[in-house]
């Protein structure tokens, strides 16, 4: 299994933003690390990192070899690192480094937001029907009990439709918010490849799963290229970075065809690994000698793709929510109001 390592994806991409400065400014390995630490702390995570680091690089050890040591970053950094070490292109493997996992800390923050936002709507409706069910419909109910001989029997059925509807209402939103606790958990787990297929029915879902396998494969591509690997090593490389089992499966196709002969925005337009559209900007690309560019234009459309699948998601779901707390707050209004209607018509 992969090392993941400790760092938040923000706190890895500060990492690598600060080193290829550093390095860009002429700066050594051992000093720009040492440099990193922050002053006035003696412990910490990073910190006690940043020392074995150091001193790993001070004994002779390469930058990559002391990152292993430090326990702190995932295999992909560290197979970078190694890359950038051996062609002599740390600053910019750095510096791609940084804004690959600065966009990844992006998009996982607005996924989290897909999910945390309607799920606080739904424990919002649950709590109002809480207290529906609890003390505004019984606290109805029980003054109009005490005025039996002014209401007709079909006043109390309004407020008995109101009770079996919050409470099957009640009922649907606890379940909604177990279902939602549990796919998280499950997502996590080592069933999350039958989870993605339960979630791929959902069209916005499948977009957002697909779009962003399809950004961590083509970010990481286009960094291992730029580090001087070839087209065929940089797909086997970067395909592990697809964690959805379908775009997986076109990669290994497109693996299949440059091992032909064919060149990657060739075998890419011919597997259907992307839509038409950014398949046919990589031909002409690849052709001209700007590849690297335009994958990373690409890269760019692949995150704007996915950011907006999760704002129509969010924004529909919110939609949804809002309209089936209103309506169930008018309802038990109306069950409640309606005979206080009658019982001013009868006193009037």
């Amino acid at each position: 299994m992969a090392k993941q390592g400790k760092l938040s994806l923000l706190g890895i991409s500060a990492f690598c933003e600060s080193m290829a400065s550093m390095l860009d400014a002429g700066i050594d390995i051992a000093e720009a690390v040492s440099l990193l630490k922050q002053k006035g702390k003696s412990s910490g995570q990073l910190n006690e990192g940043i020392d074995v680091i150091q001193k790993s690089v001070e004994e002779g050890s390469s930058l990559k070899d002391a990152m292993v040591k430090s326990e702190l970053f995932p295999d992909y950094v560290l197979d970078m690192v190694e890359a950038g070490e051996a062609t002599g292109k740390s600053e910019d493997v750095f510096r791609r480094l940084s804004d690959y996992y600065g966009r990844q800390h992006s998009l996982t923050e607005k996924i989290k937001t897909t999910i945390i936002y309607p799920l606080a709507m739904i424990v919002l409706i649950i709590i109002v029907l809480y207290l529906m069910l609890k003390m505004v419909l019984p606290a109805f109910s029980d003054v109009y009990e005490t005025l039996t001989g002014s209401l007709s029997e079909s006043s109390f059925a309004y407020i008995d439709y109101a009770f079996l509807f919050c409470r099957i209402a009640f009922v649907v939103m606890i379940i909604l918010v177990l279902a939602v606790i549990a796919l998280y958990f499950l997502y996590n787990s080592s069933l999350k490849e039958k989870i993605q297929k339960l979630l791929s029915i959902i069209p916005g879902f499948r977009s957002i799963m697909e779009n962003l396998a399809l950004y961590r494969f083509t970010s990481a591509y286009e960094v291992y290229l730029s580090s001087g690997s070839l087209q065929d090593e940089a797909l086997e490389k970067a395909a592990v970075m697809a964690d959805y089992d379908p775009v997986r499966t076109r990669i290994d196709e497109c693996g299949k065809r440059m091992a032909e002969g064919h060149g990657f925005a060739v075998s890419a337009n011919d597997c259907e690994l992307y839509e038409p559209i950014y398949a046919r900007m990589l031909i002409p690309a690849e052709k001209s000698g700007n590849t690297e560019s335009t994958l990373n234009r690409l890269v760019d459309l692949l995150s704007d793709s996915v950011m907006d699948n999760a704002d129509h998601i969010l924004n529909s779901l919110e939609s949804v929510l809002s309209a089936v707390l209103m309506v169930t707050v008018a309802i038990a209004l109306l069950s409640v109001m309606l005979p206080l209607i009658g019982i001013m018509n009868s006193i009037g």
